[in-house]
Order: C-alpha cells, then sequence, then structure tokens
C-alpha cells in the first residue's frame, strides 16, 4: 500500500506515509460518526448490548429469574455478532475505493489529497452500508469503559450462575461458573460454588466448560504444549505450539481489525482548538495505530491475569523451533528460527542453533521450506513501520505511545529521543535479567539471625541453606510423645473440609483434607469427646512456636496469631496413578501471586495482613508431602524441606517467600500451620475466645508476652498499601495451608 506513493525528494518519507494513514484513519471516524442518529434500534436489525445487559441485571435484581437469564444471555450473544459483523464489514469493504488508489502516484502539485480524502470517503460509506444492514444505529455507537470492564472480567457470567442455579438449570450454571473462574481464579466464592457442583449428582467433568473459550484458544493451547513438552511428546508439541502461534496471530487481526471499526477517540477540546484538520486527523491516526500496537499486549494477557507476558510470539516460536527439533523436523525448526530471527536478528544463541541446524541438514542454507513463515514476516513488517509512525508522532506530534514489544529495534526510534528510550529499555532488560531482585527485597520488617531461645531445639537450616530471604528450619520444637499425642488428638477430632468451608479436597481430587482449630479442640473437650490436657497442648505449642519465630527473625513489635489450623491431608487410595499436580499449588501468603509477570498483588481475596508464616511438622511416615520453595516464576525451585517430627519451618509471609506442597502420594501427612500478624486488629478472635474460656474455668494458659516496640515505617508504597487493607476490614472466609 505504501508503496503506491509518489514522495516528493523534499519531504520526510515517514511524514508522508504518516499522512496517507491520517487519511486512512477516517475510515473509523466517518464510518462511526455517521453510523447512528436515534436512540431506538430498527426492527430486524441489532439492539446495542449494553442496554440489553443493564436491563438483565435490573431483571437480577428483581429476581425474574427467567427474563434474567434471557437478557444477560441475549446481550452476550449481540455482542459477540457485533464483533463478528465488524470484522465481516472490514474484510467486505477492503477493496472499496481502490480504484482511487492508482490516481495518488501523480506529479506533484495535483489534486493528490482529493483522491486520498475520495478513497476514504468510500470505505467509510462502505462499512457504514455493511454494518447498516445488521446493527441498529443505537447498537454502532461506543458503549460505556464500564461495560468495557465488564465483558472483559465476564462479569455476565457471575450473573448468569446463580441466575440458572435458581432455575435449577445446573448444567447452565456450571458452565457459568466455569467461564466466570477461568478469568477469576482468586474469586473464593465462585470457587466454592464449582467445588459443590462437582460433588452434585449428574454433573460430570464435561459440564466444566469455558464458554468464552474461542477467545483465548492460544492459552488452552499454550498449556497444551506444555504438557506435552514435559511428557518429552516431541512430535505432539511441535503440532500444538504450531497452531499456538496461528491463533496468536489470528487473535491480534480479530483485535486490529475491532481498533479500526469501533473508532477512536476525538482529539479533546482544547487540542480542536488550536489544531487544523491535518493535526486533528494525525491524533485520530495515531491513536488507531496505538490501539493496533495494543493488541500485542491483548493477546499476550491471560485471562485473569493484569499484565501481559512479555514477548509472547517469539517465546512460542522459541518453544516451536526446539520441539520440532528435538521431533526431528529439521527443515521445520529452520523455518521457525529464521522467523524468530527477525525479532531478534543478532541474537547470538538463535544464530548458533541456525548453524547447527544448517550443518546437520548438510549445509544447504537455502533448503526449500526453510525461509521464514510468509505471515511472520508480515507481522514484523507491518509492526516496524507502524512504530516508525508512532515514534514519529512522539518526536514531532506530542503523541505519548507505550510499546508493547521488547524487540523493538533501536534503529525504528528517532535520534533526539533514542537516549531516553535506551536508558529505559535497558532499565526493562535488567529487571529481567535479573529476575527482578530489587523487587526481591523483604520490606517486612524482620530480620533472621536471632536467638533460639529454647533448650533443645536447633537451627537445622538458615537463609544460605535455603537459598532465600527470612526462611529457617528449626529441629527440636516438639517431642516425639508430643507429635503422638497431636497425631491422636487428630485422628480423634479432625473433620473433613474444616477450614475449607467443607470442601474435603480444596486443592486436589488426590488427597482428602482434615483440619482442627484450637477452639473446636476446646469445645470437644468440654463436651467430653478429647482430653483436656491434649486440647491444651495444642495451644501450648502454637505459644512455643511464636516465642521461637519472635526471637529468631527479632521483630521489633508484637506478633499476634492471625490464624492457627492443625491440617491432616491423606493420599486416597486409587487415585494416585500418574499424578502430575501438588498437594497445594504455589502461592504466597499475603498476596496474590502472578507467575507470568512475577507480580504479587497485595489485594483481597489474599490475606493481606499476615507478616510471619509458620509450620509445624509432626510425622514422616507417608510419601512425598514435601514443603518447597520458589522463584517468582512458581517453577524454579530454591529450596526443598522434608517433614519430621518436631521440625517448624518459618518464613515471612511476603513475595520472597512463594511456597508450594509436593504431592502427597500414600499415608498421612499431619501439620499445625500457623500464621502471625503485627496488626492488634486481625489477631486471631477464635484463639482468644478458647483462652478466656480456659481462663474462666480456672485453668491457666501457658502464653508468650506480647511485647515489642512500634514497627518502624515501611515503604511509602508498602504502607498505603497497609492502610488499604485496614480500610477493608478483616478478610474473612476459605483458610489457606501450608
Amino acid at each position: 500500500m505504501y508503496g503506491t506513493m509518489a514522495v516528493p525528494s523534499d519531504t520526510s518519507p515517514v511524514y508522508v506515509a504518516l499522512r496517507f494513514v491520517l487519511l486512512h484513519s477516517l475510515l473509523s471516524l466517518v464510518a462511526s460518526a455517521t453510523s447512528g442518529v436515534s436512540t431506538g434500534s430498527v426492527s430486524g436489525r441489532l439492539p446495542p448490548y449494553d442496554a440489553l445487559y443493564y436491563l438483565g441485571v435490573r431483571e437480577y435484581f428483581a429476581e425474574d429469574w427467567e427474563k434474567a437469564a434471557e437478557l444477560i444471555e441475549k446481550s452476550i450473544e449481540t455482542r459477540e455478532t457485533i464483533l463478528l459483523r465488524r470484522r465481516e464489514c472490514q474484510d467486505n469493504c477492503v477493496a472499496a475505493g481502490h480504484d482511487r488508489l492508482e490516481k495518488l502516484d501523480t506529479e506533484k502539485g495535483s489534486v493528490w489529497d482529493l483522491w486520498a480524502i475520495d478513497w476514504v470517503q468510500r470505505r467509510a460509506e462502505c462499512i457504514r452500508f455493511c454494518l447498516g444492514q445488521t446493527i441498529s444505529p443505537v447498537a454502532q455507537l461506543p458503549v460505556s469503559a464500564d461495560i468495557h470492564y465488564e465483558f472483559d472480567t465476564r462479569n455476565p457470567y457471575n450473573f448468569l450462575q446463580v441466575t440458572y442455579y435458581k432455575l435449577g438449570k445446573i448444567p447452565n450454571a456450571v458452565a457459568a461458573a466455569q467461564t466466570f473462574f477461568v478469568a477469576n481464579p482468586s474469586h473464593l466464592e465462585m470457587r466454592n460454588n464449582i467445588e459443590k457442583y462437582r460433588r452434585m449428582p449428574g454433573v460430570t467433568e464435561e459440564a466444566f466448560q469455558d464458554r468464552e473459550k474461542d477467545g483465548h484458544k492460544q492459552w488452552y493451547l499454550y498449556d497444551a504444549a506444555l504438557l506435552a513438552e514435559s511428557s518429552a511428546e516431541w512430535a505432539r508439541a511441535a503440532e500444538v505450539w504450531k497452531k499456538c502461534v496461528n491463533e496468536t496471530l489470528r487473535q491480534t487481526e480479530e483485535c486490529r481489525a475491532q481498533c479500526e471499526l469501533e473508532g477512536q477517540g476525538i482529539p479533546d477540546e482544547e487540542t480542536a482548538k488550536t489544531t487544523g484538520v491535518f493535526e486533528k486527523a494525525a491524533a485520530l491516526s495515531l491513536n488507531l495505530l496505538s490501539c493496533k500496537q495494543s493488541c500485542v499486549a491483548i493477546v499476550a494477557t491471560r485471562p485473569g491475569r493484569i499484565s501481559p507476558v512479555e514477548d509472547f510470539l517469539p517465546t512460542v516460536l522459541e518453544h516451536l523451533h526446539i520441539a520440532q527439533f528435538k521431533a526431528g523436523d529439521l527443515r521445520g525448526a529452520v523455518q521457525t528460527l529464521r522467523s524468530l530471527l527477525l525479532f531478534y536478528p543478532s541474537d547470538s544463541d538463535s544464530l548458533s542453533n541456525l548453524q547447527l541446524y544448517f550443518e546437520t541438514l548438510g549445509g544447504d542454507a537455502e533448503a526449500p521450506g526453510t525461509q521464514p513463515t510468509q505471515e511472520i514476516s508480515t507481522y514484523v513488517n507491518r509492526s516496524l513501520l507502524e512504530k516508525k509512525l508512532l515514534y514519529f508522532g512522539v518526536e514531532n506530534l506530542n503523541f505519548t505511545f507505550t510499546d508493547p514489544d521488547l524487540w523493538t529495534p533501536e534503529e525504528v526510534v528517532p535520534e533526539s529521543i533514542r537516549e531516553a528510550w535506551r536508558v529505559e529499555r535497558e532499565k526493562l532488560n535488567e529487571k529481567m535479567k535479573e529476575g527482578e531482585k530489587e523487587v526481591e527485597l523483604d520490606d517486612s520488617g524482620f530480620y533472621a539471625g536471632g536467638t533460639v531461645p529454647l533448650i533443645g531445639v536447633t537451627i537445622t537450616m538458615d537463609d544460605n541453606m535455603l537459598n532465600g530471604t527470612n526462611r529457617v528450619v528449626l529441629d527440636g520444637a516438639l517431642s516425639q510423645p508430643e507429635c503422638d499425642t497431636i497425631l491422636q488428638l487428630a485422628t480423634t477430632a479432625a473433620s473433613l473440609g474444616d477450614g475449607y468451608r467443607g470442601r474435603r479436597s480444596p486443592h486436589t481430587p488426590h488427597e482428602k483434607f482434615e483440619g482442627l482449630t484450637v477452639l473446636r479442640a476446646l469445645k470437644l473437650a468440654q463436651d467430653g469427646l478429647v482430653n483436656q490436657s491434649d486440647a491444651r497442648l495444642l495451644h501450648e505449642i502454637g505459644e512455643r512456636v511464636r516465642t521461637l519465630l519472635h526471637s529468631y527473625f527479632r521483630s521489633p513489635s508484637a506478633l499476634y496469631f492471625s490464624f492457627t489450623h492443625l491440617v491432616c491431608r491423606s493420599a486416597i487410595t486409587g487415585k494416585q496413578e500418574g499424578r502430575l499436580d501438588l498437594s497445594h499449588p504455589v502461592h504466597v501468603d499475603n498476596c496474590l501471586l502472578e507467575p507470568e509477570t512475577r507480580q504479587c498483588w497485595r489485594e483481597p481475596p489474599a490475606f493481606t495482613h499476615r507478616d510471619l508464616s509458620a509450620v509445624l511438622y509432626l510425622n514422616d511416615d507417608f510419601e512425598g508431602g514435601d514443603l518447597f520453595f520458589t522463584d517468582r516464576d512458581a517453577k524454579t525451585v530454591t529450596a526443598t524441606v522434608k517433614p519430621k517430627c518436631g521440625r517448624v519451618v518459618g518464613f515471612s509471609s511476603g513475595p520472597v517467600n512463594p511456597h508450594g506442597v509436593t504431592a502427597v502420594t500414600a499415608g498421612r501427612r499431619c501439620a499445625l500451620a500457623l500464621w502471625f500478624t503485627k496488626e492488634k486488629l486481625h489477631r486471631d478472635m477464635e484463639r482468644e475466645e478458647a483462652e478466656a474460656a480456659w481462663t474462666k474455668d480456672g485453668l491457666s494458659v501457658t502464653k508468650e508476652e506480647e511485647k515489642g516496640a512500634p514497627a518502624p515505617p515501611r515503604s511509602g508504597r508498602n504502607q498505603n498499601s497497609r492502610e488499604r487493607s485496614k480500610a477493608r476490614g478483616r478478610v474473612v472466609g476459605a483458610r489457606d495451608e501450608l
């Protein structure tokens, strides 16, 4: 398209190309500005989906379940149809006005601009007519940011799940619940609902369908390819990785089409007063190109995540060429690697691999089927030209552009802003290389290395041996008779699903979970079902752990119990073959870990008030069940701890200590999990209720004195997070365990 222009010798090629794109961008402006003039829908044409959604939500709160389901389903269907129709109209109108393009290649001083505007108008006319055939004028108007947010977070399915449950349409409710949960994996209530559905008679695994799967198919393919890799099924992995590449390209094209047909923002009023038509057109065209570039980040963001996976398409190509090589498809590996080199042409590892592949092929560098794929070549060339135009706008038109790619070559950026761009890029690359080590600084206020005040307790592993910060393993905290007593208490008193809202298998269907709190042990003792001394021992050993950790981590402030939970997990006989899951997936105790971006969000439903975590083991006569620490990627294991009677593992609860538990494949693993907080507001009221009951009965309670100077202020960012967590009140609900 750009090759048809006649460029005067005294004019910048980029500027002339930009003028051409400015006129092209008028397509979206003309199409959207003239598409609808009334507020009502036209019979036989699609109504506005946002209005349908609002009406459906109103009926939901009026508890008219049938009407609510009908309207919300109609809003989802209408939105999908509108998006599909936009793409169809874009395809149908590609050739509209192309006969005018031939006249653009004319002599200087001709009516070049008029022919270009004529082309834009004819394209806009085609799009307007095409959309008007099936979409009412009011349905073509932009929807609010709130509506975009509702559908992006899949909240309509949250309403539908309840609605269908009320109507007794359980399969529909299950599918709606699953669809919502995929994009909101930290939503505890929906997670509990899904567990409840799994236990309902007649509900099969096939019912848990993600209704939005086609819109994010690249992630299902991505996960399937990783699974094939983990099993060394290289031919299968290569096949799925190739599908993932194609789906990523397809989703990107779908997103880019919506940028053109949905329309771009009009320059603000202040800009409109001070600029002429070409400046306004430039603002529109740059907005359009920026929207198209942002599709890279949109497609690379997994549902339910906040940030995109950096370099998603190059990463998939990297996996693909390795899988092809290991599967014996050398020509395919060369082609994929050459496609990858279009993004990073000077990458030494890729160049070395390419040389290895050529040598394996007998030195034939031009063998058939080894050139970069046309789709990737087009993708890269188009993206580079768009970036040149956008950076031209940044340099000359005060435009703001955030580049979504790490592979953008330096020569694309104008020299006047290249130094600032280079500095920012170097900072970003350094963060990635160092694994964001500056973020790994622990601001918890704990300082490992203090004394161990109890006789017989020894430090087995410290920060250095555990390859981390504020981690410790202590042995000798319990004697064997004490372990046996608490194990017998667990056998007698622990109940299935306790602490997990009744879910007997909250983390994996291959294990059952039982729990017991100090307060429940007290009540059972009062009813004569367990020994009073056993219940009090459960309380006392918690105090013992607090004494040890308060001293070792040198906390300047008081430590309050946040929650204490005796947890036993048992392998379910007959359900262990071929297990690939964990007893507890990798997580962080006081924030929501996002492994792909290495971020950890201190927001509910995470227990943001937790400061220090501990687990006291009671036995080792089982298989599996090791505690392990990882890097923020949730994959790189940095340390492993094997359970044994009297062993305590303590660590700060923040993002420096992601951890999980390996599968328990045989036997029963029991441990006392404890969390501590510096905030008195979030202390464990159930534990205090038990202590008050013992005191009322005239029984003494061993309790560490809650002492300590006020904690020093933390960083501003962390302090603000604390204040926000306090303002929300206590986080209640399902309990977490180690």
